[in-house]
């Protein structure tokens, strides 16, 4: 059984969005629309797909049963409650909004028409991060006492109403909340301007979260290689996650797995042990992510990532941006 989707926005992630709808036996990709009619109608060539230049229209005439929202970030607030509005189902590329009142209007306007909301936080859906927060659940690593995050890379040309903490450092906020299952309660950010003339290309953050952990977010455009890496550090050693290679390698504390650690481990403390590559099977993440979606609407599930969770990545994003304007701690206390 498939049913029929659409994407709306043909930029670097609709394409993608749009290959995997057009690869995928359980959806139907009946259109694509975006502004830029040259480019909307090589694509729909590519995938035997209508194409529009008005995105209305496009859902007036296809009738599609689910959407992809991939547009500019300043568009989601107009655009999602228009979908919303007509019943359909809709992914949006996150972040959920360019404000945390617009990210609430939308998930308001998704509950009011009881249609399903989702947000493409896609890092959810790596296998190397969804191993890594099994390894955490059964307790492999003990306690967690840090977890770092580092996604540095060039400037983007595509990026032009956001910042690089709100396109790039919200994947790993809700990335350490998702992993440890804990809130960050507290935030102190530096920012720097270098490249980007309106918004941030750096920033350096310091989190702490609800259960003691202590973490660390390094994000900029002024790299010339693409760093996507996640590190997590517990009493029984440390797990680093490429996110690119889809990798997971675990670094044993040795004392930790002996029956010494309780009276020794002040004299030892930690010893470098074995390095133990996890065995992950790859999948590309967009192509899970889309899976996951239509299936929480064939059969009534709730989505993986939901508008909640969404708002809480952009809520913290927006509070680093404020930490670093205002150089102070931000408290982000759930509710707060």
């Amino acid at each position: 059984m498939s049913i029929k989707t659409a994407v709306i926005g043909i930029g670097s992630m609709g394409v993608n969005h749009a290959r995997v709808n057009w690869e995928m036996p359980e959806a139907d990709l009946v259109g694509i629309a975006d502004v830029d009619e040259a480019k909307v109608q090589q694509v729909a060539h590519k995938y035997s797909t209508a194409y529009y230049t008005d995105y209305r229209k496009m859902l007036d005439e296809v009738q599609p049963e689910a959407v992809t929202l991939a547009v500019p970030t300043v568009y989601h607030h107009e655009m999602a409650l228009e979908i919303l509005a007509r019943g359909i189902p809709l992914l949006i590329e996150k972040p959920i909004a360019y404000s945390v009142e617009e990210g609430q209007e939308i998930i308001d306007a998704a509950k009011k028409n009881n249609v399903k909301l989702c947000i493409g936080h896609i890092e959810r859906f790596n296998p190397a991060i969804i191993a890594l927060k099994s390894l955490i659940a059964e307790g492999e690593l003990g306690r967690i006492f840090q977890m770092d995050a580092r996604r540095q890379g060039p400037f983007p040309a595509r990026i032009g109403d956001v910042g690089v903490v709100i396109d790039l450092a919200v994947h790993d906020l809700d990335i350490m909340r998702f992993v440890s299952q804990e809130e960050v309660v507290r935030i102190y950010a530096e920012t720097e301007k270098h490249i980007h003339s309106k918004y941030e290309d750096l920033a350096v953050t310091l989190l702490r979260l609800s259960g003691g952990l202590v973490g660390t977010l390094t994000t900029n455009w002024l790299t010339p290689t693409k760093i996507r890496e996640f590190i997590v550090t517990g009493e029984r050693g440390l797990v680093r996650c490429d996110y690119l290679m889809q990798d997971l390698y675990y670094f044993e504390n040795p004392v930790s797995h002996t029956s010494e650690w309780d009276s020794l481990r002040v004299l030892k403390g930690v010893r470098e042990g074995r390095m133990i590559r996890q065995m992950v099977a790859r999948k590309e993440p967009l192509r899970a992510e889309q899976e996951a979606f239509i299936n929480s609407i064939v059969n009534d599930m709730p989505v993986a990532v939901s508008g909640e969770d969404g708002l809480r990545a952009l809520y913290l994003a927006k509070a680093i941006v404020q930490s670093g304007t205002e150089r102070r701690i931000i408290d982000t206390t759930y509710g707060s």
